[in-house]
């Protein structure tokens, strides 16, 4: 396989585009995965902090918008993307593990920055059904050009743990976990909010229930806006909704019963307390996308890239003082702290996470979610 990708790479570096002389020359563009600039969450984030970056570093930036969500949609963009002269992209989800198999090995001299993308993800597209879902078994860099991408994943689990202990101790007994799809990352926040109410739930001697489903898309509709009507009505006082739009149904649905919800990937209090009603957001289960991007851009405008190319690194705690400089969190300013659950507690919670007096696993192979004292109602796919 690696001879086979030489030879690909060969063949293609007389019709790739040139790399550039200098750093300072690049020009970016972001792909959007199966969402839009506006979701309100990982590709809005992940727009916002490339174009501010260019901005004020006089960098020229765009973004597009793949016509459908297949690798052959993704693909295409690239080839767009590198037509008009963009080198340095930015593919946020990890949608686009089929399209970096195909682009790194056709564009060379193209800079792939690859948000959610795990070893994984690289493994199933170049696989198939040949793929055994262990990573470790495989050499990943024989099924693409590693030397011009870069891919980060985020420790989900550890801030959705973090949601769950604040969400318990801020008095919530009635959970719920409402999923985009059942993929690695969202299963890595839901398994961890299951941990961290479990644990919660155990030291403070709380009689916890979890309802837990996947709506199997990434945005509401009149469908999972019903089962959430379910759940709200039925008792449960906090849905942790985590999958791209899909928190406007756990939203439209606590708004008619005073519920509450946890948004996810960046503090999205202001988009559903803005259209649903202050104070319904409690917290947000959130990774650090935007200080990826900018860690990233700069590099490369500093001809920093070596540095970076070829590695897939999993972030998260990298201080157990300053919970902020951290890659996986939840907000400091917005979190709706309480006697039960202060900012010092959650300062103490993050220090002990990153001590390891606290361990919380990122194990998903089970089917759904393990507790051991609070009581989990599995429901699977919605839809």
């Amino acid at each position: 396989m690696k001879k086979m990708l030489a030879l690909a790479l060969a063949a293609v570096m007389a019709v790739a585009p040139a790399a550039s002389v200098f750093a300072e020359d690049m020009k970016v563009a972001m792909i959007t995965d199966y969402g839009d600039i506006t979701d309100q969450s990982f590709n809005q984030t992940t727009y916002e902090a490339a174009k501010a970056f260019c901005e004020e570093n006089g960098v020229d930036f765009t973004y597009y918008k793949p016509e459908g969500d297949s690798t052959a949609d993704r693909v295409a963009m690239v080839d767009k993307a590198v037509a008009d002269g963009y080198d340095v992209l930015i593919m946020p989800g990890y949608a686009f593990g089929g399209a970096i198999v195909e682009t790194s090995v056709m564009y060379p001299d193209v800079k792939f920055v690859a948000l959610d993308v795990a070893a994984g993800d690289i493994l199933g597209a170049a696989l198939g059904d040949q793929y055994d879902y262990n990573p470790d078994n495989w050499d990943v860099t024989e099924y693409y050009n590693s030397d011009n991408v870069y891919c980060a994943v985020y420790q989900e689990e550890l801030c959705g743990y973090m949601a769950g202990v604040a969400a318990v101790k801020l008095g919530y007994t009635k959970l719920g976990f409402l999923g985009g799809m059942a993929v690695p990352a969202v299963m890595r926040y839901g398994y961890g909010f299951v941990q961290g109410a479990d644990d919660a739930a155990k030291e403070i001697g709380a009689d916890v229930e979890i309802n837990y489903a996947y709506g199997n898309q990434f945005y509401g509709d009149a469908d999972i806006t019903a089962a959430m009507d379910t759940w709200y009505q039925g008792g449960t006082e906090i849905v942790f909704a985590c999958g791209g739009g899909i928190y406007t149904s756990a939203a439209e649905a606590a708004e008619k019963t005073d519920g509450k919800v946890i948004g996810v990937d960046v503090d999205q209090k202001g988009i559903i307390d803005g259209a649903y009603g202050d104070g319904m957001t409690v917290t947000s289960a959130m990774k650090g996308l935007a200080a990826t991007v900018n860690v990233l851009l700069a590099a490369i405008k500093d001809d920093a890239w070596s540095d970076y190319a070829g590695k897939i690194e999993t972030l998260g705690l990298v201080s157990g003082d300053d919970p902020e400089l951290n890659f996986v969190q939840i907000p400091m300013e917005t979190t709706q702290w309480g006697d039960g659950f202060t900012q010092d507690d959650y300062k103490a919670l993050v220090a002990d996470m990153f001590n390891g007096t606290i361990t919380v696993s990122n194990d998903i192979s089970a089917e759904e979610p393990a507790a051991e004292t609070a009581t989990v109602n599995f429901q699977g796919n919605l839809k």
